[in-house]
């Protein structure tokens, strides 16, 4: 079987957070895939630490993964063996290529078993007071001025006409510089909300009006932060 196994979203995480179920199937699973063998292998043992990690196996899958690699990287299942897929961060397919996997399982009749965890998109989206019935999730906005300023328009766009929340996301270097887009570009009567480091002994999650957000200067210099408007 695959087994779905939530990460942390943070080094300073509270292991309360996790399920037993998922302490009892890390004792077990000698075959993981990962996106990050270090930074898996820093998970397990900060729940696990009496595992011995030289008796487990890692494989890697990122969004450069060939079929031909999956098809190498799945062999534990094709043997009758368990693997353990763990994210980066949170939920493993959520902003995260674990779904190349998760997929190919499927398709070879393997079961999958999603494992309850924290996810920072969906905690932030239903400590925000924005609409949990209709909502999307947009991963990362571009880059360019140009082409980010016509994202943040577009989203608002959709947001007014049917309401929905509409989340994203931004490498933490960068937050900062979206922040005074959103603050520029949005009518200062849309929602915003502002989760960083959610699950973290210094979680900030707050929403407010886009014209209050002016006067405000929130804390989230190079810290993992979700976004969310609504309209």
């Amino acid at each position: 079987m695959l087994y779905l196994l939530p990460a942390y979203l943070g080094e300073t995480s509270p292991k309360d957070i996790f399920s037993l179920k998922e302490i009892d199937l890390l004792k077990e699973i000698k075959f993981f895939v990962a996106e990050n063998q270090k930074s898996a292998r820093k998970f397990v043992k900060f729940l696990c630490p009496e595992i011995t990690q030289s008796e487990l196996s890692f494989s890697i899958l990122d969004k450069r993964t060939s079929e031909k690699e999956l098809e190498y990287l799945s062999k534990p299942l094709k043997e009758g063996k368990d693997i353990g897929l763990i994210s980066e961060a949170g939920l493993p397919c959520i902003a995260d290529p674990g779904n190349l996997l998760v997929s190919w399982c499927h398709r070879n009749d393997i079961r999958v078993i999603p494992i309850t965890g924290p996810s920072s998109i969906i905690l932030a989206l239903i400590a925000s007071g924005l609409n949990g019935q209709n909502f999307a999730f947009n991963g990362y906005l571009p880059i360019d001025a140009g082409e980010r300023k016509k994202a943040i328009l577009n989203l608002e766009k959709i947001s007014k006409k049917n309401g929905s929340s509409q989340i994203f996301m931004e490498t933490p270097y960068r937050n900062q510089s979206l922040f005074d887009d959103l603050i520029k570009y949005l009518n200062p009567n849309t929602f915003l909300c502002i989760a960083t480091n959610v699950t973290l002994p210094n979680e900030s999650i707050r929403t407010l009006y886009c014209k209050e957000w002016r006067t405000k200067k929130p804390k989230f210099h190079k810290e993992p932060t979700i976004f969310i408007i609504q309209s």
